[in-house]
């Protein structure tokens, strides 16, 4: 127990704090709980009164706010002589859905173009909220960007934002913020920058989604990395990450206005590209006969890339190639691949896994489709389905599935708590805790009724 909250496991470790993941009693509502636990060097540097100090702060900063883009305070309080507070609980951040590791040099996964255009502006109106309040983050990343299960982006962790003007008696050698995301300013002084510097992270963030790469010393434009990324997003990228503040964006109003800029541009380009690709489309010569495992396993994340068939940042090694091996029904989807009987649109809202499982059983006690062997598929059955992440001739066709449902649950077990679930959107699977809420897209074989 802390407080009145019990414990449900670890969720990460800061310089100030440790955060948990906890439930309230009776209630039963899941909430994030950060908790006053200093690391030892910290407390050395600046001394217990001090980290007492900016914890604090950091609870009021964020308990001012409400705006859908900043993470919501819910409570503050003491266990024993420690001060905590509770936040909104989130299973996923950017991180994790980008495939972020500790090691730098290694590349995440690179979003849509959409996609990425749909993230930045959530945390660029955030930043604007922040901004116009006076609080300057100094250190967003993709980390400390939660993501809900509307798919809303919320700014977290401020334990480094500082108020206009606030100066604070900071060792040498305390650094503020995260490498390769901080300003070039932030690292000389810390306590002079303004808000240029949160929308430089925030310019790396979205060049570490466009690419996949972190921005170093020679930055490699978007166009380079990726076909469909033209020249207006090195333009941006190289404004957003000017190494002198004075040539960035002033403010996030003015880099929403760019991005909105290349949003429209993306859509023409897009709309051109499937004007000519539909005009040349090719017929299929059919389609490969392919068996796929329906059993359940349990998968250790060391292991899921070879048993679902992915590389190492769990994406397929083989996408959906012709999208007219689907065939679309009113409500049901049938794959002539693999013999798989799909719901076209799947649960109306995100479920636990053990929601997940009831929803399962109603549709077979109602009899949905005409039949009563409907489960939750495996991860190889979803991660078949799913097509390539990069604009192709399948974007400039209607989908045969719902494009609502993008996070959906699997069969597969990782832990005795958490299970594989797959990211229909950008094309991947991951593992998560039990108590997260995806949606249900269920399967059956199509000549068993």
């Amino acid at each position: 127990m802390i407080g009145k909250y019990v414990v449900c496991g670890l969720l990460g470790r800061g310089g100030m704090g440790a955060v948990y993941k906890v439930r309230l009693p009776h209630a039963g509502r899941t909430v994030a709980l950060k908790l006053l636990a200093p690391h030892p060097h910290l407390t050395v540097l600046l001394g217990n009164d001090a980290i007492r100090e900016r914890f604090v702060s950091e609870a009021s900063k964020i308990a001012s706010f409400h705006h859908p883009n900043v993470i919501e305070i819910l409570d503050f309080d003491f266990d024993g002589a420690n001060p905590f507070f509770t936040m909104e609980y989130y299973c996923l951040d950017l991180g994790r859905l980008i495939g972020e590791s500790r090691q730098p040099d290694v590349p995440s996964r690179m979003l849509r173009v959409e996609c990425t255009i749909r993230y930045a502006q959530q945390i660029l109106h955030g930043l604007g909220r922040l901004h116009r309040a006076g609080i300057v983050h100094r250190d967003i990343k993709p980390a400390n960007l939660m993501i809900t299960d509307e798919d809303c982006i919320k700014i977290c962790d401020f334990g480094f934002s500082k108020l206009r003007g606030e100066r604070m008696n900071r060792p040498g050698q305390l650094l503020v913020g995260s490498p390769y995301y901080a300003a070039p300013e932030q690292e000389k002084d810390p306590d002079a920058v303004d808000c240029r510097a949160d929308l430089y992270s925030a310019g790396a963030t979205i060049y570490r989604m466009l690419t996949g790469l972190l921005p170093e010393d020679h930055i490699r434009p978007p166009s380079l990395c990726r076909p469909d990324a033209d020249a207006n997003w090195d333009d941006f990228i190289a404004r957003a990450l000017a190494s002198d503040q004075e040539h960035r964006f002033a403010s996030a109003a003015e880099m929403i206005e760019a991005l909105e800029e290349l949003s429209l541009r993306w859509e023409t380009r897009k709309a051109e590209f499937c004007r000519f690709a539909i005009q040349g489309k090719e017929q299929s010569s059919g389609t490969e006969r392919r068996k796929l495992r329906a059993a359940p396993l349990k998968v250790r994340p060391s292991r899921a890339p070879e048993v679902f068939d992915c590389d190492t940042l769990m994406q397929p090694l083989r996408f959906l190639e012709d999208e007219s091996a689907l065939s679309a029904g009113d409500c049901v989807v049938t794959d002539s691949r693999t013999g798989l009987l799909w719901q076209r649109f799947g649960s109306e809202d995100p479920l636990d896994r053990e929601d997940a499982l009831n929803y399962i059983a109603c549709l077979n006690e109602q009899g949905f489709g005409g039949r009563r062997n409907w489960r939750l598929p495996t991860a190889n059955e979803l991660l078949s389905t799913l097509k390539q992440p990069e604009l192709g001739i399948r974007d400039c066709l209607a989908s045969a599935f719902s494009g609502r449902q993008r996070l959906l649950w699997s069969s597969d077990r990782c832990t005795f708590v958490s299970g594989w679930f797959v990211n229909a959107e950008l094309g991947f699977a991951a593992c998560a805790d039990f108590t997260c809420r995806f949606h249900v897209r269920a399967t059956t074989e199509a000549s068993n009724p």
